[in-house]
């Protein structure tokens, strides 16, 4: 099984390497000091299990393996943390390794066993069970993982078998479905017709456009087509609703 260690500790990196080292059946294949690197070297070396530090600066362990769960081959994911308080039952009930440092032999070697067997929706699963809504998207462009700040999004849009995110440095396609990020950023986006959502705080006002229908108008001119920001009549009221309340 080939092993990515991600901490932001070499002395952790190292003790986890030299463990394994003297394990059969278990090859390190590389290392990743964040999340971002994480996410890089995990789309180029295809490890089978990611070891996983959760407190990290920047993109935490949590949010780095629900990205990791969006690859094509997902890997599993043993995470490691000095921390108890990340509902260990829930994701070893679900087969996912949670070892607690500093790490013994006995316990990291079976998290590993556990983990080789874990199934890939898995970890999409650990990751809810946390209830962690995401900070960025993830989109693989030209085989490497790009991330887009939420924050940064204006828009949503359906595009045959993709989502088209427009943002502020702009346009990607990603796998996620309309319905699964409305439910997860439904609190940020609202959705203006079948086929799009917008964030409600890059909407300006309400008009409408020469033909009757209503349209939201963007601040700061952001690049979405005309035919996109028309909303629907069953969903004018939520959309003016949510306007009110931003």
């Amino acid at each position: 099984m080939k092993i990515l260690i991600v901490d932001d500790e070499k002395p952790a990196r190292d003790r986890l390497a030299q463990i394994l080292a003297d394990e059969d059946g278990f090859e390190v294949v590389g290392e990743a000091g964040n999340g971002d690197e994480a996410l890089q070297r995990t789309a180029k070396l295809g490890p089978d299990i990611v070891l996983l530090d959760i407190r990290m600066p920047g993109l935490g362990g949590i949010e780095t393996a629900h990205h990791l769960n969006e690859l094509p081959r997902p890997p599993a994911v043993v995470f490691t943390t000095a921390y108890d308080e990340y509902a260990i039952d829930a994701f070893e009930a679900r087969a996912i390794g949670y070892v607690l440092k500093p790490v013994r032999r006995s316990r990291l070697v079976s998290a590993l066993e556990q983990a080789s067997r874990l199934a890939a929706a898995g970890l999409g699963e650990a990751a809810a069970a946390l209830d962690a809504q995401r900070k960025h998207v993830c989109a693989l462009v030209q085989g490497e993982l790009k991330l887009i700040p939420v924050a940064e999004v204006t828009s949503f849009r359906a595009d045959q078998k993709y989502v088209c995110v427009t943002h502020d440095k702009g346009e990607d396609l990603i796998d996620d479905s309309l319905k699964s990020l409305e439910s997860e950023f439904g609190d940020r986006f609202v959705r203006v017709h079948r086929s799009a959502l917008v964030a409600v705080d890059r909407i300006d006002r309400i008009e409408r456009n020469a033909e009757g229908k209503h349209r939201v108008v963007l601040r700061n001119g952001s690049q979405v087509e005309d035919k996109d920001l028309i909303i629907s009549r069953r969903h004018v009221a939520e959309v003016k609703r949510r306007l009110r309340e931003s």
